[in-house]
């Protein structure tokens, strides 16, 4: 009989987690029948007491708002990508009793990309500046050599997208997001914004677009995204991001690659499609 293993994804709320479903397939297509991957509703205040309960049993944890960055103090180390963005969205657990975080946003949003055959850019726009925007800077760090400008609301946001600029090594231009419609020329443009946000853009999108990453998977497609894509340009989802970080998630916790991406995201698929 197969030795019992287990895994979850926390936050707060945390009942629209794709995780469970993309997890799951993987287990499914891998073998590992002792495996089992659950949600809990979980916030900052409980985090600590949650991980008072883990026992030997468990391998890995998905982490997701508003616990990236609470989590930290509760670690025994964490990865430097997870450092250059001050936020941990996994952490894997050793039997010895370790607790290790990492990062798989930034990775997952640079494999994304290279899949739909984005390796490199000269320049980039990123809409929006709250929790997303910095791992996507980090993402382009690796990937744009250029400027990259991000259009925010206010000048809290700025200053907090200036230091991750510096932190990050990364040269960035600050714009008012009164000015986004002209990212929409840029030659990547990364939306990480709530639904509706970037809807008034779509009436904006220029003839001949380049490349759309829009961080949502639900609803899907975006006006935005729907509008691109009906243009002709490149466009990456949310789903893209959420299947190649969970990939690294599968392969840090079970120790086992590659992880299924085709079977995972034809999982996510069918879990959206069915709500």
């Amino acid at each position: 009989m197969a030795a019992h293993r287990r895994a979850a994804v926390l936050g707060s709320p945390i009942a629209h987690s794709l995780s469970p479903v993309l997890h799951r397939a993987a287990y499914e297509e891998l073998g590992l029948a002792g495996w089992t991957y659950d949600r809990f509703e979980v916030d900052e205040a409980a985090l600590p007491g949650f991980f008072e309960t883990l026992g030997p049993e468990w391998a890995g944890l998905s982490l997701t708002m508003p616990l990236k960055r609470a989590v930290i103090p509760l670690l025994d180390g964490i990865s430097e990508t997870a450092a250059s963005v001050d936020a941990v969205n996994t952490v894997v657990l050793t039997q010895d009793g370790r607790r290790t975080g990492d990062n798989t946003d930034v990775p997952g949003i640079v494999a994304a990309l290279r899949e739909h055959g984005i390796d490199k850019v000269e320049a980039a726009a990123i809409l929006g500046a709250g929790a997303t925007a910095s791992s996507a800077l980090a993402a382009l760090a690796r990937v744009c050599p250029g400027e990259i400008t991000v259009y925010v609301r206010s000048e809290t946001r700025a200053a907090e997208m200036r230091q991750w600029a510096e932190r990050l090594e990364v040269s960035v231009r600050i714009a008012d997001w009164a000015d986004a419609e002209q990212a929409l020329h840029a030659p990547l443009v990364i939306s990480t914004t709530p639904a509706g946000t970037t809807d008034a853009l779509a009436r904006s999108v220029p003839e001949r677009p380049t490349a759309l990453f829009d961080v949502l998977y639900e609803p899907w497609p975006t006006a935005l995204a729907a509008r691109w894509s009906a243009y002709g340009g490149a466009v990456v989802s949310g789903l893209d991001l959420l299947v190649h970080q969970a990939v690294l998630q599968v392969e840090q916790m079970t120790g086992r690659a590659p992880a299924p991406l085709d079977a995972m995201r034809k999982a996510g698929e069918r879990a959206l499609a069915a709500r």
